[in-house]
C-alpha cells in the first residue's frame, strides 16, 4: 500500500486510524480482545520506525491496514490449535450497542474509550455472519472482509496476502459462497417479535410455545470456556432446544432477562445482581429461530459490564 508522499501531520493521521483498525481486526478476529491486541502490536510497529521511514510513508493509514491484517492472518493460523484445546465450542465476542443501556442516549462509560464501543454495528458483524466467517480459511477470510466489507481493491489485498490479484480474487469468490449459502437476513422488527415471545414464553416456562416458536431443526451451541457452566456440545432439535431452557430457567432462580441489541441485531441478555452472565443471539427464518448462539464464557461479556 502506498510508500512516499506528503510528511505533514503524521502522528494525527496515525491516531484517527485506530477506529477503523478496530473494525477490520474485530471482523477478521471475532474478538474484540484480539482485535484492540493486533491493533496496538500494528501501533507498537509504526512507533518503532525510525522517523525518516515514517516520512516516506504516503498512507499511514494503509500501512496500519497492512500491518493490521497480517498480524490477524497470523493470529487466525494459529488459532484453529488454540480452539481445538478450548472447552466447549467457541463462538466470537458479542457486542453490545451502549446506548440502549443509557436512558439519556449518551454514552455509558467514563475514561479511555472502550474498543467494543468503537465497532459499527452492522450486518458484517451479525453473529450469523461471523459464525460464517468461522468456517473460512484465513486468506479467504482476510481477502473476503477486506474487499466485500471494507472495499479494499485486490491489489493491496495481494501485498498482504502474499499472493497475486487473481488468486486473492478467488479467495473472496470461495469465501462468498460460503456466505450465499446462508438465509437473507429478516426484517428487524419481526427478529425483534419473535425474540420477545422466545423471552415470554422462557419466563413462564411454557415449552409448548417455545416449541412453536423454534424451528424443528433448530440449533443452539453454548460458549462457556471452561469458566461458566454450558452444553459442551450443540443442542439439536426444537423440542431438545425447549426443554433445556426450561430446565434452565428451574435452575436459575433471581436470573433478569433484557431484550437488548446483540451484534446490532435483537437478542437476549441475562443479568443476575446487575452483572450480565448471558448473552444470546438469534438467527430466524420464516418467524421461527432456527439458531441460537448463547455466550456465557465471563471473558467474552467484558464489554457488557457497565
Amino acid at each position: 500500500m502506498g510508500t512516499v508522499g506528503s510528511t505533514g501531520g503524521k502522528a494525527g493521521e496515525t491516531v484517527g486510524e485506530r477506529r477503523q483498525l478496530i473494525n477490520v481486526a474485530y471482523r477478521l478476529l471475532g474478538s474484540v480482545t484480539e482485535a484492540e491486541d493486533a491493533v496496538q502490536d500494528a501501533y507498537a510497529r509504526w512507533y518503532a520506525l525510525p522517523r525518516d521511514r515514517q516520512e516516506e510513508i504516503l498512507s499511514p493509514g494503509a500501512w496500519l491496514t497492512t500491518v493490521t491484517s497480517r498480524i490477524c492472518l497470523d493470529v487466525l493460523g494459529s488459532a484453529r490449535a488454540r480452539r481445538e484445546r478450548y472447552v466447549g465450542a467457541w463462538l466470537p465476542e458479542p457486542l453490545p450497542d451502549r446506548t440502549e443501556w443509557d436512558p439519556t442516549g449518551g454514552t455509558v462509560r467514563t475514561g479511555p474509550a472502550d474498543p467494543a464501543d468503537q465497532i459499527v454495528l452492522d450486518e458484517s458483524v451479525a453473529m450469523a455472519f461471523l459464525v460464517v466467517l468461522e468456517s473460512m480459511t484465513p486468506a479467504e477470510r482476510v481477502a473476503f472482509v477486506l474487499h466485500d466489507v471494507f472495499r479494499y481493491p485486490f491489489a493491496e489485498i495481494a501485498g498482504i496476502l502474499g499472493r497475486t490479484p487473481a488468486a486473492c480474487k478467488q479467495l473472496a469468490a470461495s469465501a462468498r459462497r460460503r456466505v450465499s449459502g446462508t438465509p437473507a437476513p429478516v426484517a428487524a422488527n419481526t427478529r425483534s417479535d419473535v425474540v420477545r415471545q422466545v423471552k415470554e414464553a422462557w419466563q413462564t416456562k411454557d415449552i409448548a410455545t417455545l416449541v412453536d416458536l423454534l424451528d424443528p431443526d433448530a440449533v443452539m451451541t453454548a460458549d462457556g470456556g471452561g469458566l461458566a457452566g454450558s452444553v459442551l456440545r450443540p443442542v439439536e432439535g426444537g423440542t431438545r432446544i425447549a426443554q433445556y431452557m426450561a430446565a434452565i430457567a428451574d435452575r436459575a432462580p433471581g436470573l433478569e432477562l433484557l431484550e437488548r441489541s446483540v451484534n446490532g441485531v435483537p437478542g437476549l441478555v441475562a443479568r443476575r445482581a446487575g452483572v450480565v452472565v448471558t448473552v444470546a443471539s438469534f438467527d430466524v427464518s420464516d418467524g421461527r429461530v432456527t439458531r441460537i448462539w448463547v455466550v456465557r464464557n465471563p471473558e467474552k461479556l467484558r464489554p457488557w459490564a457497565l
